[in-house]
């Protein structure tokens, strides 16, 4: 039984990292283009969550645009409550999530 046992775990030893590089190979193909499970997903979810949060960064800007204005960061933080966001909602190919 000690020989069954011995002759599994040096069999399982010696066999996997053959298979997990058999693994690796196939994970790395891809044909640059977003397949049609992901365009849907960026249709139905991604892109109205993208304007949402496009919205309320905008309010979120104009309530805090005085107190922008005093630390001097008016451009930053324009550029992360509203261009961020718009951009990432109206400006990416679909299917892209980049």
């Amino acid at each position: 039984m000690k020989r069954v046992i011995f002759f599994i775990l040096i069999a399982a030893l010696v066999a996997g990292p053959f298979g997990t590089s058999a693994f690796a190979g196939t994970a790395g193909v891809d044909s640059g283009r977003p397949d049609g499970a992901a365009m849907a997903v960026d249709i139905v979810v991604a892109r109205p969550v993208g304007l949402v949060s496009t919205i309320l960064g905008s309010a979120v800007f104009v309530v805090s645009l005085p107190f922008s204005a005093l630390g001097k960061n008016v451009n930053q933080s324009y550029d992360l409550l509203v261009v961020s966001p718009a951009r990432y909602t109206f400006d990416r190919p679909l299917g892209d999530f980049d």
